[in-house]
């Protein structure tokens, strides 16, 4: 079957973390597809993906790896990118792609938007405010007035959206009234994997950037509340914050390298989630590996974290009672409920292999090439998690092999 001709939009290659490495995957999957973006940074993308980039005059303008003082410019940027000929568009959104269906290209041609979220500071003060204040702020609130009409416009007309998880596509809904498809980003499974043998030590890890919407924070308190043993990996500007909450039994070993990462991975008792993400790729490459989650109740985590299977989820507690009840979920958690096997095999339906899988299905349904998948489908769980609510978009082939390479490792 001869393959469609397709184009890969992103806003922005300023710097390398988990939307970039959406887009290396999809790069990956249609070798042949030209790559575009407003604005590029050399040396962002692997160089063999830097060859096939197109950016903007924009690019010259960039301060590093800042882009702020660009904002203003980038949804014109995206409207007026020059498309080449293409069967199908498929943008990777987080707050301008979809713009890219507004362009005179983009109306003649089906846009496929892969919807990390749709933009928060625009559609909730609250994300604004969280970042600063003075004048910025009331800039960007005026910004995000003028641009929100723009937005929800550019989603109606784009072909069909996939969201990241099931709590993005009830952002889709509610912010933009459209339905989506949910399909999880690739997650590295043939890296992340299981350690040959040894046992679990006792420590349990949180890993990622530390920074406060992941609530570092509630992690340390909660653990020096039970007594427990933390390792904290990972830098950000909260650091200073956290460790002066942190308890004696509370280790910050820094940033680590990839390999690092796999190596607490494989010795941890759990990862710890306390913030609500998205959809939360670093719990599922901890599962990959073997490790059971703990994670709030809430967010992407409802997608990856099945209780009794591959983790534990802790409910909402609000800000009087959530440090008790973390601190409740570490003292009770009892490692030797957990298969390592199983939880294994429950996030290999994440694999690399199985987005592929679905986003094929998703274009060729668009092309006209394949069913269209129903509308609002959730992420594909195994067998063994029946019991929650879940209708695969469609399930990847088992064993099959993943050729995109280990340099699509998310950043975190």
């Amino acid at each position: 079957m001869t393959q469609p001709r397709v184009t890969i939009v992103h806003e922005r290659f300023t710097e390398y973390a988990g939307s970039e490495a959406v887009v290396e995957a999809l790069a990956r999957q249609w070798p042949a597809a030209p790559l575009l973006a407003p604005v590029a940074a050399p040396g962002v993308l692997p160089a063999d993906l830097e060859a096939r980039l197109s950016s903007t005059r924009l690019s010259r303008l960039l301060r590093g790896s800042g882009y702020a003082h660009l904002l203003p410019a980038l949804p014109v940027a995206m409207r007026s990118l020059r498309l080449p000929d293409a069967d199908v568009v498929v943008a990777s959104h987080h707050a301008f792609a979809t713009q890219v269906a507004l362009s005179s290209s983009g109306s003649r041609v089906p846009v496929v938007a892969y919807v990390h979220t749709p933009a928060r500071w625009v559609w909730e003060a609250s994300m604004r405010t969280s970042e600063g204040s003075g004048p910025g702020v009331a800039g960007l609130a005026a910004f995000s007035a003028v641009f929100k009409p723009f937005d929800v416009r550019a989603a109606q007309r784009v072909h069909t959206l996939v969201a990241n998880s099931t709590f993005v596509a009830e952002r889709i809904r509610r912010w933009w009234g459209r339905e989506a498809h949910v399909v999880a980003p690739p997650v590295n499974t043939g890296y992340f994997s299981p350690a040959p043998a040894g046992p679990r030590e006792d420590f349990f890890l949180l890993a990622g950037r530390m920074v406060p919407y992941k609530r570092p924070d509630l992690a340390v308190k909660a653990a020096a509340r039970a007594g427990v043993r933390l390792v904290v990996a990972g830098e950000g500007r909260s650091r200073a914050e956290v460790e002066a909450l942190a308890g004696p039994r509370t280790e910050f070993v820094g940033r680590v390298s990839d390999a690092g990462l796999r190596d607490l991975f494989r010795r941890c008792r759990a990862l710890l989630m306390p913030g609500v993400e998205d959809f939360g790729i670093v719990p599922v490459e901890a599962m990959a590996c073997g490790a059971p989650v703990i994670a709030a109740g809430e967010g992407g985590a409802l997608d990856t974290v099945v209780p009794g299977l591959s983790g534990v989820l802790v409910p909402p507690a609000g800000p009087d009672g959530e440090v008790d009840a973390w601190a409740q979920a570490l003292a009770a958690f009892d490692p030797a409920a957990f298969d390592p096997a199983r939880v294994r095999r429950h996030a290999e339906g994440f694999s690399r292999t199985s987005f592929a899988f679905q986003m094929q299905a998703v274009v060729d349904g668009v092309l006209g090439t394949a069913p269209v998948p129903a509308q609002r489908q959730q992420v594909h769980l195994p067998p063994s998690a029946a019991a929650r609510p879940a209708t695969p978009l469609r399930a990847a082939p088992s064993g099959a092999a993943c050729a995109t390479p280990a340099s699509a490792t998310p950043s975190r």
